[in-house]
């Protein structure tokens, strides 16, 4: 279940299907840095233990990175240069120092981020039905992986610690819904 404590803004889904190219290619990118982000997590001796699930997790962003890709090219859309994402960066730069406390924080953050992208396929799985069939298809079979992926991390979060976890799970819902609400001119996912 996804906890968040604020809805996507209302213009949020009216920009991203005014720019379908623009939103693809910016799949494209998260999924990479998704990847990313799962081998990133390696790093944190609490996650040793969990390596392998942060493998088949890596895969899988980049099996959907690939998925994207084929989409792009066979609707003749150049993959063209990420653009960063406030909500995300903002996420970030609230990530503490020091091993566990970072950990924590880190797993917290790409749960998050799964669950946003869970939440955001859904919506685009139903909204596109009409308009791009294809398309809301393929959104639509993301969203169980998603959702996984953000049951996993903030499952890891609590295997470290969970009272940290639920604590600042408390204070990421909040900077979130703060985040969320802040302004976006670019047709974006996140």
């Amino acid at each position: 279940m996804l906890l968040f404590r604020a809805k996507p803004p209302q213009d949020w889904l009216p920009k991203v299907l005014g720019d379908l190219p623009a939103v693809l290619v910016d799949h494209a990118h998260l999924e990479r840095k998704a990847a990313t982000s799962a081998l990133n997590l390696e790093k944190y001796r609490d996650l040793y233990p969990r390596v392998e699930d942060l493998n088949a997790i890596a895969i899988e962003e980049l099996q959907h990175f690939q998925l994207v890709l084929a989409l792009l090219k066979k609707r003749g859309i150049p993959f063209g240069q990420p653009y960063p994402s406030p909500w995300i960066a903002g996420l970030m730069k609230s990530v503490r120092n020091g091993q566990r406390h970072q950990a924590i924080d880190h797993l917290i953050c790409c749960s998050l981020i799964e669950g946003r992208s869970c939440e955001k396929f859904q919506i685009l799985a139903s909204e596109l039905k009409a308009v791009d069939a294809e398309l809301a298809k393929f959104y639509g079979s993301l969203v169980e992986s998603e959702g996984n992926h953000y049951a996993t991390y903030l499952l890891m979060a609590k295997g470290i610690d969970e009272s940290e976890t639920n604590r600042r799970l408390d204070y990421y819902l909040d900077l979130d819904a703060k985040l969320i609400r802040e302004p976006n001119p670019l047709p974006m996912l996140h």
